[in-house]
């Protein structure tokens, strides 16, 4: 068993994790090359941000449910921005600071990717 410490939305879970399958012996492995990377489709360059705005951005792979708010309304620190569905949970997107919504770059239904712009907030 291993122990290891995890941060998920800011809470820290202290979990262990046991390995169930071990690695044959070096001499009954065959070499098998390595199966060339699959090239990535280029990544177009995300839009810039105004200076001094906040950029809420997904945390982890999933769907956006719903969301909350709308540009040019105006939010609170703590406040609930957005529905992130993510293996089969619901998991609320919080505003990090207070200001106006400046821009939505997702639309509900809208596949995300960790790090994605989701929100601006100035």
């Amino acid at each position: 068993m291993k122990k290891f410490k995890i941060n998920v939305n800011g809470k820290t879970y202290e979990v262990e994790v046991e390995e169930i399958g071990g690695a044959a012996p070096a001499a009954t492995t065959p070499a098998v090359p390595a199966a060339p990377a699959a090239s990535a489709a280029p990544k177009t360059a995300p839009a810039s941000v105004p200076g001094g705005a906040e950029v809420v951005s997904a945390p982890m792979p999933g769907k956006i449910m719903s969301i909350k708010v709308t540009v040019g309304q105006q939010v609170k620190d703590g406040d609930l921005i957005l529905i992130l569905e993510a293996m089969k949970m619901e998991n609320e997107i919080f505003c990090g600071t207070a200001g106006t919504v400046k821009e939505i770059r997702v639309s509900e239904g809208a596949a995300v990717n960790p790090g994605d712009a989701l929100v601006i907030i100035g």
